[in-house]
């Protein structure tokens, strides 16, 4: 008695394991097989690994530039973006200049 009362009080998580331990085992009956996934995204894999083999190559062979080609460009757009210039108006906007002479 000792036992089975052992037994009802684990009953909860024996039938979590035993569920598990049967939706593992349909998953591997059912599932494909591994060769047959490969096989199904040989193409796939092969170009990921030479573009990722072309990436490694040149970050190795091109050096580092000392400063960034387009960094000069990004800080005007940076600026631009940060603070409206004076120049730039929108429709319906008026400057100072064009208010203090109303």
């Amino acid at each position: 008695m000792e036992i089975t009362e052992k037994l009802l009080k684990f009953k909860f998580y024996i039938l979590l394991a035993l569920a598990f331990s049967l939706i593992i085992l349909i998953n591997i009956y059912v599932a494909p097989s591994f060769i047959g996934v490969l096989a199904y995204f040989w193409p796939l894999l092969a170009s990921t690994a030479m573009f990722l083999f072309a990436v490694v190559l040149f970050g190795r062979t091109s050096p580092p530039a000392a400063e960034a080609p387009g960094e000069k460009a990004a800080e005007g757009l940076l600026d631009f973006v940060a603070g409206k210039p004076e120049e730039v108006r929108f429709a319906g906007e008026s400057s100072k200049s064009e208010q203090n002479l109303m």
